[in-house]
């Protein structure tokens, strides 16, 4: 009874401290689809074709309006990212602009330089995109979505993309575009085309590939140390095993003298 007890505590604490993780995002009231990536699960790791892929969209599509303002260009070479060959990356960098305050002028990026802000009004910045949206919540504030989807912030990103109707609607002199994902009328206007860029690897542009692999890339921006994370939260479980053995093994051994004994002395007693 207890043990089952002890199981039903551990449940609701780890639904009170996922829910109020979600607390810290943006909860989104309209349709997100619950995608599959590769990053999912405690084994998941990023996949490294699809994060080119997703900066490549990124660069093509997204950076004309939003910036990357924590993201070095020195860590797409980095393990466990896009991890660009050093000479690509820093080829990468010096097609952007940044601008520097001790020239106080514009000059071309280098590889130490962060994504530049193209400074359009009302765009955010997608550094942390993925972390600050949650697609997933509920039911009644407990956090089991979140216990079997996760927050859904790759899933909101990907869903938001895809998720315009064709709708829209012409109000104080803005032209406004439903998305079902967002759950209300956007200013931002469909962005993505089946076959409107070429990727590098060959993989066929559709709309749904292209939103999920740039969804992948932001949640990369957002969560760089994943796979190390991963790693390092693997090998302590490990350990805390090793241990927990260790120290049953030892108690096992301190108490038997104690409790042989305890059982002769019992046994006197009897006689």
């Amino acid at each position: 009874m207890k043990l089952k007890q002890l199981a039903l505590a551990t449940v609701a604490a780890v639904a009170v401290a996922l829910s109020g993780g979600v607390a810290e995002a943006k909860k989104v009231k309209g349709q997100v689809t619950d995608f599959d990536f590769s990053f999912e699960g405690p084994f998941g790791t990023y996949d490294r074709n699809q994060l080119q892929r997703g900066l490549q969209v990124y660069h093509e599509v997204c950076a004309a309006c939003h910036g990357l303002q924590y993201v070095d260009f020195r860590t797409l070479a980095q393990p466990g990212g896009p991890e660009l060959p050093p000479d690509q990356m820093r080829a990468f960098a010096e097609m952007y602009e940044v601008w520097d305050p001790a020239l106080r002028d514009w000059r071309t990026a280098e590889s130490t330089d962060a994504f530049p802000d193209p400074g359009f009004e009302g765009a955010p910045d997608l550094s942390l995109m993925a972390k600050a949206r949650a697609g997933f919540h509920g039911p009644y504030g407990l956090g089991l979505n979140q216990l079997r989807k996760g927050i859904g912030g790759p899933e909101y990103i990907a869903s938001f993309l895809l998720g315009f109707t064709g709708e829209d609607d012409f109000q104080a002199g803005t032209l406004f575009y439903y998305n079902k994902a967002y759950g209300d009328w956007v200013s931002m206007a469909p962005v993505l085309f089946d076959g409107m860029i070429e990727f590098a690897d060959g993989t066929p542009a559709t709309e749904e590939q292209m939103a999920k692999d740039v969804a992948a890339f932001l949640m990369w921006t957002a969560e760089p140390h994943l796979n190390r994370r991963k790693q390092a939260g693997f090998t302590g479980v490990i350990l805390l095993g090793v241990l927990t053995v260790l120290l049953y093994l030892t108690n096992k051994q301190l108490w038997a003298p104690v409790k042989a004994r305890a059982k002769a002395a019992a046994k006197q007693r009897e006689a």
